[in-house]
């Protein structure tokens, strides 16, 4: 009876999915044109998602402004202040 087994050291699969940068100076630089275009491309769509959420936000909350009531009698808080004066609290420990 024959057993297989498999092997999970990295040395076997490195030659597969290791990442490398290619040998030839004109593909290098192809691709790293290629990656800053890609970076490029996800920071102006980022900026352009964040000042567009701004803007809805902004004009959503114009149009749904309330026009300005005076404030009723159950909505006052009237109360009497002490200053406490920092002798007068406990000490920290």
């Amino acid at each position: 009876m024959h057993a297989r087994s498999f092997r999970f050291d990295s040395a076997h699969l490195n030659a597969f999915f290791s990442p490398r940068k290619p040998r030839t100076p004109l593909l290098r630089a192809v691709l790293g044109v290629v990656g800053l275009a890609l970076l490029a491309m996800l920071v102006f769509f980022g900026l352009f998602v964040g000042a567009a959420m701004l803007a809805v936000g902004l004009a959503w909350r114009l149009l749904r402004r309330s026009p300005a009531r005076p404030a009723s009698p159950t909505q006052v808080v009237d109360a009497e202040y002490r200053v406490v004066r920092k002798s007068e609290l406990p000490a920290p420990r």
